[in-house]
């Protein structure tokens, strides 16, 4: 995370760094939208195809505020900075702010010495319809969730794995009885194909999905909608969204679904007859960091 001497000059005040994340098709905040361009009309943007960089950070007064600047190399280098545990001073080039907006899209759990406690800022005379940005809420479950859900999966791969014992899955990827549950992860294991009896809402659901995610291999779906990031060995950690769900996978793994209409549910999917493939077409066609 940056030092807060950080200090961006906008709007004739000083913006005191608090981190950065970036806005690109790769690699974008997933609260924002199911794909790249979607999370960039969510803050007004033009889907630029090099992306932007955002910096959070409170302004003298205190007020919170996202500056969106098109160096997105300049934000790189200064997020693999502190992620090392270096300092690195983050100051965007005036030409090169694109704009100011009003709020986080993210939760910031710090706050900047000497100012007052981070709040939105005053309403703007001339924009008096700009919302300021601010993070989903906690206790309800919608899109957003969802896709954090998501990401918090892809992070913690390994722990979400070791609910699933592989026993519960059939040869052919179906799911046999299990519910692997730990606290407030709920975890019912289902697969590619059909089962015997009627089908439960969670399953019907992950087989659309997993009808959705095979259109995209024929027709590629808006701009970052499947991403491939790096995994340990020679795996790759795959990520697909698209309209009420969102799927993490590893290609030499099983893959995770969570959907709109199953709140807080994490619903996994053997590898089967047609995953392994599924997801080698999926990474082929997935936007890489660069």
């Amino acid at each position: 995370m940056a030092g807060t001497d950080d200090a961006v000059a906008t709007d004739d005040d000083a913006l005191y760094v608090l981190t950065a994340v970036l806005l690109t098709p790769a690699k974008f905040p997933s609260v924002l939208g199911d794909d790249y361009p979607a999370a960039c009309a969510a803050l007004g943007l033009p889907p630029l195809a090099a992306g932007y960089g955002l910096v959070l950070g409170q302004d003298s007064a205190g007020a919170r505020w996202t500056v969106v600047t098109d160096d997105v190399s300049l934000v790189a280098v200064a997020i693999a900075s502190w992620d090392c545990g270096m300092e690195y001073d983050l100051s965007p080039g005036e030409r090169t702010v694109v704009a100011a907006l009003p709020g986080w899209p993210l939760a910031v759990a710090v706050a900047a010495p000497g100012v007052p406690a981070p709040h939105d800022p005053a309403p703007d005379p001339e924009q008096p319809d700009l919302v300021p940005l601010a993070p989903p809420q906690s206790d309800t479950w919608g899109p957003a969730q969802r896709r954090l859900g998501a990401d918090e999966i892809a992070l913690q791969w390994a722990a979400w794995r070791a609910q699933i014992d592989d026993a519960d899955f059939t040869t052919d990827g179906s799911a046999e009885e299990a519910d692997p549950s730990d606290g407030e992860r709920q975890a019912s294991a289902v697969g590619e194909e059909s089962t015997e009896g009627p089908p439960s809402e969670p399953l019907t659901g992950v087989r659309r999905v997993l009808a959705e995610v095979r259109a995209y291999v024929d027709t590629p779906p808006p701009l970052g909608r499947v991403r491939s990031s790096f995994a340990s060995g020679e795996a790759r950690t795959l990520r697909a969204d698209g309209p009420g769900w969102s799927m993490v996978a590893r290609t030499d793994d099983i893959a995770f679904v969570l959907l709109d209409e199953e709140p807080g549910e994490v619903l996994p999917v053997g590898r089967g007859p047609e995953l392994p493939g599924l997801l080698e077409a999926l990474d082929k066609m997935a936007v890489r960091p660069a």
